[in-house]
């Protein structure tokens, strides 16, 4: 078969004659791409003829024309003088702008000037077709699309759009969509008011073109200038036109995108209300079968429902029903479509109030859809619906949502799990659901969101923590399930909204001694120090979650601060270790009685629990080894501090039984009295009153034995006895001043009386204490054994006894080992006048040298106590 038949009828006179005409038959593609240099106009445009005919075949045939250099002997023939030629070159650029590699190399040819020029009024509707088509092809890549908006393409496919040729208009509007695409060329396209030709083309016969118009209003009206000229003309009455015709069912999801844009706009979704339109469509989404009509649908509602003026009248056109009809449909993208479109209308309370009875049930049906998609979405509306309403929380959790919700917390989706912890965190608000939430093991499934590297996860991890660990049952789970370490991690973050949510938890689960005890192990309260120290990290939350755990672990805050306002109750298992520095950390309790007895001052500890029972039976009966290694042997020191306490104040009736130990129960002389006076008995009489009595002072142990479970501070005997003494003898007395000079007295009697300045050094409270650990084999020294104490065991001792009877005072460590107590007392020359009360006077109490006395602070008698 031929390739190129051709008579070539050169009118070359060669000296005194003509060339003859001659027929040339080629079946080889290069020979006609040779042809191409031919300067016969004639032979150029049969060969762009049949180089035409032979690129429509196909793919391969454009490619074996790049490799035969044809491209760019066929860019010189775009200027052409001849009309033909260059015509027929224009229709071969056409076909062959449709190959990529073809493209790249128009491209670094710079041929687009010349392509744009086939598009001058002048030129042929063929010329006009193709050139089209060419730039078309072209503007499917962003570099060509650059340079067709660079070379003015725009304004002449703009006016193409009104070409009376079908394939003109199709062509243009196909490369202004893919130009459209760039924000820089729809700003032109507004300049160059586009907008209308484009809308005439939804008139055009052929469904494509209309498709193509759809699809390029659908891009351009993201911009509120184009909404407005399309507005201006008319454009949402074609567009509802074609919503209302079957036959264009086609053109329906496309005419619903640009439906969607141009409802953003207030004055344009009044007027579609005015004219009915807004209803017709609803009554259209609600009906149709097809889902993507109802997914296009549903977004357009989900983008007008962004303003509060929109939703408003969406809510007067009931668009709630729609919307709970879509989501009972098949299919997971009109679901997902209608979820978001609820998440946004439950801005508006009174949509919020619909969605109450019915709504919520479909979203938490759609919770266990197996979709991580439509399970997500559903998340979000119900995280919208739940935020400041109870009744909808109600609602979510009576439709058995939580289970679910806690089943979506080890989603792969990183926003479902955000969604399902903010639904999770609005129920928890009410003390039912909370309780609800914590029975299906809702710390366990937190660990995982709160190790998340997802800052939006965190955060909403951290504030569901901050809302379900509300009670001691919860926080203890939360510990047990390794939670709080990651979320001591997250005070670290970088994130604002993690560190104050994490900020938050803290504060809430700091709450009890164990876990602030706990939090501080785990450096939450060396972190939150450093966060509080920069201006821009710190928050609100961050400094109160700093003070709970201080206020809650008094311990750590007395050695770190050396006060202890009126607020800071003491309670049993404090424990004064001394002044340590920043970052430091305080040794627990446990560790610290563990320890054999060393050079360091002792550790003076609070303990008035005295009902703590010990196991059945120890293997170690040994009685003279120190804390948690067995009994200890103080009964001497408990037995004087008794003697001596039945002569004061109020004591124990007989039939009262005495404080009871746990840990540090020992064996008392009148116990040793007692065996003596049994020598007469029989000796299995006397082997089983030995065990009975060895049970009853074995302590329980903790790291020592099969039966060891559980450790025990130690505990003070004598302690007890003087918190019942006082509440028995200072706590009726009505006056506070009287109050406070009492317990001065008392609690000076009970560490070696009155010490004046001058015989101070010759106290010899050091020897005592020395004593008190060697005999404990250990530097915890429980308060009441001490019986020559100076300022900072008195002090402590003070303190302690006051905010048992609910006397307000604080507790301030000075320097040298002194330790004093302040108190507040009204100004009695000032009592019963009229006016404004004037505020309280400080007070330091003297329990030292003249005990009951009180002293006004920063006089010279109170500073020389403080200091001297």
């Amino acid at each position: 078969m031929c390739f190129l038949k051709l008579i070539c009828d050169p009118d070359i006179v060669l000296s005194t004659f003509q060339f003859d005409p001659l027929t040339i038959e080629s079946k080889k593609a290069a020979t006609v791409v040779l042809m191409l240099n031919s300067p016969e106009e004639e032979i150029l445009a049969k060969a762009c003829e049949a180089i035409y005919r032979f690129a429509l075949k196909g793919e391969e045939n454009k490619a074996t024309l790049l490799e035969l250099g044809a491209v760019e002997p066929l860019t010189k023939l775009l200027t052409h003088e001849d009309k033909i030629v260059r015509r027929n070159a224009t229709m071969i650029f056409g076909i062959l702008a449709s190959n990529n590699d073809v493209k790249k190399l128009l491209r670094e040819l710079d041929v687009m000037n010349s392509v744009i020029a086939q598009l001058a009024p002048e030129e042929e509707v063929v010329i006009h077709e193709f050139a089209s088509l060419c730039l078309a092809n072209m503007s499917a890549e962003y570099t060509s699309k650059v340079q067709i908006f660079e070379h003015g393409g725009l304004e002449p496919l703009i006016r193409l759009l009104a070409s009376p040729d079908p394939d003109v208009k199709k062509n243009s509007i196909e490369c202004i969509y893919n130009l459209a695409q760039d924000f820089q060329c729809r700003a032109t396209l507004q300049e160059l008011n586009a907008v209308p030709p484009i809308l005439d083309l939804l008139k055009s016969e052929y469904p494509v073109i209309q498709l193509l118009a759809l699809k390029t209003l659908s891009v351009i009206t993201n911009d509120k200038e184009a909404r407005t000229v399309l507005r201006d003309n008319q454009g949402m009455d074609h567009l509802i036109k074609i919503l209302e015709t079957k036959e264009l069912n086609d053109l329906h999801i496309e005419a619903l995108s640009v439906i969607a844009n141009c409802l953003e706009d207030m004055d344009t979704l009044a007027l579609i209300q005015q004219t009915g339109g807004l209803k017709k469509l609803l009554s259209f989404a609600e009906n149709s079968t097809i889902p993507d009509i109802q997914k296009n649908a549903a977004k357009a509602i989900t983008k007008a429902a962004s303003d509060p003026e929109n939703r408003k009248l969406f809510h007067e056109q009931e668009v709630e029903k729609c919307l709970v009809a879509l989501l009972g449909s098949e299919n997971d993208g009109t679901k997902i479509a209608a979820s978001q479109a609820i998440s946004a209308m439950s801005e508006n309370s009174g949509s919020k109030e619909f969605f109450n009875n019915q709504g919520i049930p479909q979203l938490i049906q759609s919770l266990r859809s197996d979709s991580e998609e439509v399970r997500e979405a559903a998340a979000l509306a119900l995280a919208n619906l739940t935020t400041c309403n109870t009744a909808n929380a109600n609602a979510a959790a009576e439709a058995d949502g939580i289970e679910p919700l806690i089943n979506i917390l080890s989603s792969k989706r990183d926003g479902a799990i955000a969604n399902a912890a903010t639904v999770l965190a609005n129920m928890a608000m009410q003390e039912p659901l909370r309780v609800n939430i914590q029975s299906h093991d809702v710390m366990h499934a937190l660990i995982s969101p709160l190790r998340s590297a997802n800052t939006v996860v965190q955060s909403k991890a951290a504030l569901m923590v901050a809302a379900t660990a509300c009670d001691v049952e919860a926080r203890t789970e939360l510990r047990n399930s390794g939670g709080l370490e990651p979320l001591v991690e997250l005070l670290r973050s970088k994130n604002d909204e993690v560190r104050r949510h994490a900020s938050w938890a803290v504060m809430v689960c700091a709450s009890d001694e164990l876990m602030a005890v706990e939090l501080c192990r785990l450096g939450a309260l060396d972190i939150l120090e450093e966060v509080n120290l920069s201006v821009s990290r710190k928050n609100k939350f961050s400094e109160a979650a700093y003070h709970k755990l201080l206020n809650n672990y008094m311990s750590l805050k007395y050695s770190l601060t050396g006060y202890l306002s009126s607020s800071n109750i003491i309670s049993d298992g404090f424990y004064d270790y001394g002044r340590i520095n920043p970052g430091t950390k305080l040794m627990p309790l446990k560790d610290l009685c563990l320890q054999e007895p060393t050079d360091l001052r002792a550790v003076l500890l609070v303990n008035s629990k005295s009902d703590v029972s010990p196991p059945p039976s120890m293997e170690d009966k040994s009685s003279d080894i120190g804390y948690g290694r067995s009994i200890s042997s103080s009964s001497s020191l408990r037995r004087a501090s008794r003697e001596k306490t039945n002569t004061g104040f109020g004591s124990p009736t007989e039939d009262k039984s005495e404080p009871t130990s746990g840990r540090n129960t020992a064996v008392s002389k009148s116990a040793t009295k007692e065996k003596g006076s049994r020598k007469g008995r029989g000796k299995k009489e006397e082997e089983k009153v030995k065990e009975e009595e060895e049970v009853a002072v074995a302590p329980k142990l903790t790291g020592e034995g099969s039966l060891d479970k559980e450790w025990y501070p130690p505990s003070d005997p004598d302690f007890c006895v003087y918190v019942y003494e006082v509440t028995k003898s200072i706590f009726p007395i009505t006056n506070i001043k009287e109050q406070i000079e009492a317990l001065a007295k008392y609690v000076a009697e009970k560490m070696g009386g009155k010490v004046s300045k001058e015989k101070l050094p010759d106290f010899s409270w050091e020897l005592h204490i020395s004593e008190l650990k060697f005999q404990l084999k250990s530097n915890v020294v429980p308060i009441g054994l001490i019986k020559k104490g100076i300022f900072y065991h008195r002090a402590l001792l003070f303190k302690a006894l006051a905010d048992k009877i609910g006397i307000g005072c604080s507790l301030v460590r000075g320097e040298y080992g002194r330790a004093w107590n302040e108190v507040k007392l009204m100004n009695e020359s000032r009592k019963g006048l009229i006016g404004a009360f004037p505020p309280p006077e400080v007070y330091i109490v003297d329990l030292m040298f003249h005990p009951g006395g009180l002293m006004k602070l920063k006089s010279k008698e109170a500073d020389l106590y403080r200091y001297l």
